[in-house]
């Protein structure tokens, strides 16, 4: 979830909401000093803030314990064992798309490096969308993973924005006669993109999205392709079919989520998706020199700018952040109005700790998660992998 670019703007950007926490009053000799007010939302931005129900539990990059994260195969996996929202990042191409992609440089999770030997080093930002593709973004899982690994994860593609959308709308990439998604072909070149067909799997439920900012530079793109997909809320919004009993989010006004650690990305999702549910990410060492007052001063940014959602971190392995939800903390964002989705819940102790003091939980472990909100999956996450063919 951590993402250090663009922290630094939090100072000069909290700094403007002081006038707002504080007020000046006159002690009994007539000194004036200074007296901390706890604002709140505003009742409009509560409304938006209870398009999202409490407890969800949102598909941390899909899964990145069972899966190779933010690939086909988390976010089926995510969408078919019950998550509420499935979770992921979305950063640039150098042609102007959206991918779903947390690390800016791609040799972590990606064989990059004998592909393009030259760019090893180089940001997503860097590749167009037809480079990105020709990555294995899978196999990589399997040696980190060999308790874990699964054929099927090699070759898996990166995805674009528009893949993750229809995932959770019940779809998957079309697979052509090699086994390989089937390319989009237009004036007899391939577009960068692949054809989609009906998950032949797909088992009804219809998840929302919470989709995290990587750097200030995407909000547009978002913002046009949320419009044209049909997932604004505010501008061409369409209805998305559920299933009684089923998980129903993409077809409500909490259908997507917005988060980042930038300020100054939160401005701009603000001005252009009004209304839509965003989430402030916090990151402790960023915040240590002053804690308490860095705290008020994230939740008076979050009231000024209508964002209705703090995400802190949870302490505890197998992560070990710092902790961001000590009981004072969590007074403090539940007094203002705001709730918390608290980042990231790997075990079952976490959810002990943590689960009922925080609003709604990113997790890599989607499967615990639901046991421990009481809505445990009827089939285990290997049985869910086998028949979506991992």
């Amino acid at each position: 979830m951590k993402n250090l670019l663009n922290l630094l703007l939090i100072a000069a950007l909290f700094s403007a909401c002081n006038g707002s926490s504080e007020k000046k009053h006159a002690d009994s000799d007539g000194a004036t000093t200074k007296k901390t007010a706890m604002n709140k939302l505003s009742g409009q931005a509560i409304k938006v803030r209870d398009y999202v129900p409490d407890d969800m539990v949102f598909a941390h990059r899909g899964s990145t314990y069972w899966t190779p994260e933010e690939t086909e195969a988390s976010l089926r996996w995510a969408r078919n064992i019950g998550a509420d929202y499935l979770e992921f990042d979305l950063q640039k191409t150098k042609d102007g798309f959206l991918i779903a992609l947390h690390d800016s440089n791609l040799s972590r999770t990606s064989n990059v490096r004998e592909v393009f030997p030259e760019r090893a080093d180089s940001a997503a930002i860097y590749f167009t969308l037809k480079e990105l593709r020709q990555l294995d973004i899978g196999s990589w899982f399997n040696g980190a993973n060999p308790d874990r690994a699964r054929k099927a994860y090699a070759g898996l593609k990166i995805l674009t924005f528009k893949d993750v959308i229809k995932i959770a709308e019940g779809y998957r990439l079309k697979k052509g006669k090699d086994g390989l998604p089937e390319k989009e072909i237009k004036d007899g070149e391939w577009t960068g993109f692949y054809i989609y067909e009906k998950d032949p799997q797909d088992n009804g439920n219809r998840p929302g999205l919470y989709a995290e900012t990587k750097k200030p530079d995407c909000e547009k793109l978002i913002a046009k392709e949320l419009t044209e997909t049909g997932w604004n809320i505010n501008k061409n919004s369409k209805t998305i079919k559920t299933t009684p009993g089923k998980i129903g989010l993409a077809n409500t006004n909490g259908r997507f989520i917005l988060q980042t650690f930038s300020p100054e990305s939160a401005i701009k999702l603000e001005a252009l998706l009004p209304n839509i549910p965003k989430c402030l990410l916090l990151w402790q060492p960023e915040m240590k020199d002053d804690l308490k007052g860095n705290y008020q001063k994230a939740i008076d940014f979050c009231i000024k700018n209508n964002v209705h959602f703090i995400g802190s971190s949870i302490a505890g392995p197998p992560n070990n952040y710092k902790e961001l939800n000590a009981p004072w903390m969590v007074d403090m964002v539940h007094g203002a109005g705001l709730k918390i989705h608290a980042y990231t819940f790997d075990t079952w102790e976490q959810f002990k700790t943590y689960g009922k003091k925080v609003d709604g939980a990113f997790t890599n472990r989607s499967d615990i998660a639901l046991e421990f909100y009481g809505r445990k999956s009827e089939k285990s996450a290997e049985d869910i992998l086998k028949e979506l063919g991992y």
